[in-house]
């Protein structure tokens, strides 16, 4: 079986507002993340990362504004992604506002062939945008297959924007088998030294790739700075982008190397695995109020 896949991550402009016209950039994304297989040696991507809010928008004024513009699970615009999925043989994930019993989440989900893989709620909630006024995630970190026949079988741990900011959220991922975080975040001007140092590190610390797909442009008062990477174990970046522009990055990966934690550097000498090295009954302070 083979382990090596390729990641597209987007940096992409959104329409405020407007689920339908961004679910037409996404499909348009999502075709040419497949047709870049021109450019490269091996197939077409298999997983596309997408930013955080990336079907509704995220500098909402008010909850109530935010529900009206929110989506359900079940919306048939995640049964037409999850037909575009089955057309490029990819597996997307990408951020929404979702509308559940009464709730307002700020969530990101995966869709693969075969449709909705897994969803994820935001668990930290900065003050800032929709997140001001959005309920906090009601569910634990956990990863969810990407499977295909040619590639295998990739864990992918989902995460969103500020959720980075803190070691615990992607050590816990990675405990969880995580090869790769997908973190769809929508960074503004202001956190550009977060969007170039948080990836790296989150990646060394627990040696997997770790692929950040911020988005651009201008939203009522709001400017993105684009700067969204892919990380590989140890901190390496394999793509980035310089600056605020529309792009999309490429990247080839190998699972094998995600899942072999023992570093060896020097024969015998200089070995490291942040996971078998890990004392956790020092960490209890950690989880106290």
């Amino acid at each position: 079986m083979c382990f090596t896949m390729l990641i597209a991550c987007v940096q992409s402009d959104v329409t405020f507002a407007d689920p339908a016209a961004n679910l037409n950039r996404v499909l348009a994304w999502m075709e040419t993340a497949a047709e870049k297989k021109k450019d490269c040696a091996t197939e077409e991507a298999d997983v596309v990362v997408f930013p955080e809010c990336m079907l509704t928008g995220y500098a909402f004024g008010s909850r109530q504004h935010a529900l009206e513009v929110a989506l359900e699970i079940d919306d048939p615009i995640f049964q037409k992604l999850g037909q575009a999925a089955r057309q490029w043989g990819q597996f997307v994930t990408l951020g929404f506002l979702e509308s559940a019993a009464g709730r307002l989440y700020n969530s990101a989900v995966l869709i693969g062939p075969d449709g909705v893989v897994g969803c994820y709620r935001k668990i930290h909630l900065p003050h800032l945008g929709v997140d001001r006024f959005v309920d906090r995630g009601d569910q634990p970190y956990q990863t969810f297959a990407a499977a295909t026949p040619r590639r295998g079988r990739a864990q992918i741990g989902l995460a969103i924007c500020y959720d980075a900011s803190f070691p615990e959220p992607i050590r816990v991922l990675g405990l969880a088998g995580a090869d790769i975080i997908a973190l769809g975040t929508n960074w503004p001007v202001e956190a550009a030294r977060t969007a170039q140092i948080v990836p790296s590190a989150r990646s060394l610390e627990n040696h997997l790739y770790f692929a950040a797909a911020n988005r651009v442009g201008h939203e009522n008062g709001f400017d993105f700075c684009g700067l969204s990477s892919i990380c590989g174990p140890d901190g390496v970046v394999l793509a980035a982008t310089d600056g605020d522009q529309e792009t999309m990055l490429l990247a080839e990966i190998d699972l094998a190397v995600a899942r072999n934690k023992r570093i060896e550097r020097t024969a015998g000498t200089h070995i490291i695995d942040r996971f078998a090295d890990r004392r956790p009954e020092f960490y209890g302070s950690i989880t106290e109020g």
